[in-house]
């Protein structure tokens, strides 16, 4: 079948409608492609899809809650009615809460695993379905570096979450690869974003601003900046892999000895 020129394509992103995912929205409609905003909070993502729009972007909406299976299957069903494609898919959708690891409620941890590795694995089949009838996809997960590197106590539901997103990422690479697909993903360090703004306590922010390098957050633009590498033409040959955005957190071990 004929590829999409790049300004044809279509670009799904998971939790489009803020945070993370609406920077990355933000930048494919600057690059031309038709971006389906799918969230689970349609007026939030309304309003972003109208402001793009406003902008003279092609955005739509897409109403999905990639923690119900059914709804995920009913949301790829409609992009593939609507649009007979999905070129390129930004899983960003994620949930998080902190709890001692002791007192770790099983329902939120059955949750946060539901969401943030279950709903990647759904949303990446169905589309996966659609990219290969053309033979080109892109797949790009969002991670984190909790998946990678203890970040601090309290997050044993979302660092398993994302370690098991980076296993799933690189599992994916290696079966869709031959149907012209890739699949990467991004591990933020902290970002500074309304999740964030909720979950990291002003002790915490501090702690963690310390042990970056940079000594600062990342921002939202920087995170999607490294998405658009892993989702252009010149990165078909880049799949399996997992970059870091994270200001060095994941390369410093104990910092300024040199200072003792």
């Amino acid at each position: 079948m004929q590829q999409a020129s790049e300004a044809q394509r279509i670009a799904v992103v998971t939790g489009g409608a803020m945070g993370i995912g609406a920077e990355v929205c933000r930048r494919l409609a600057a690059a031309g492609h038709l971006v389906v905003i799918a969230d689970r909070d349609q007026a939030a993502a309304d309003k972003f899809a109208a402001e793009l729009i406003a902008a003279g972007r092609r955005a739509e909406v897409q109403t999905v809650d990639v923690g119900d299976a059914a709804s995920v299957a009913q949301a790829f069903d409609a992009v593939g009615r609507r649009h007979g494609r999905c070129d390129i898919l930004i899983n960003c959708a994620g949930i998080a809460k902190v709890f001692p690891f002791l007192e770790f409620p099983l329902e939120n941890f059955a949750a946060t695993m539901n969401v943030n590795v279950t709903g990647t694995l759904l949303c990446a089949q169905h589309a996966a379905r659609l990219m290969i009838k053309h033979r080109w996809g892109r797949i790009v997960n969002i991670a984190s570096v909790a998946g990678m590197r203890v970040v601090g106590s309290g997050r044993t539901a979302y660092g398993t979450s994302k370690a098991a997103v980076i296993a799933l990422t690189r599992q994916m690479a290696v079966e869709l690869a031959q149907y012209g697909v890739t699949a990467n993903a991004v591990s933020p360090g902290p970002v500074d974003t309304p999740m964030t703004r909720v979950l990291h306590t002003a002790k915490f922010r501090k702690e963690y601003t310390d042990a970056i390098p940079m000594n600062r957050y990342g921002s939202t633009a920087e995170v999607a900046q490294a998405v658009m590498y892993f989702i252009g033409e010149e990165a078909g040959y880049t799949t399996g892999a997992v970059l870091p955005v994270d200001g060095g957190f994941l390369a410093a071990g104990a910092r300024d000895l040199a200072q003792g």
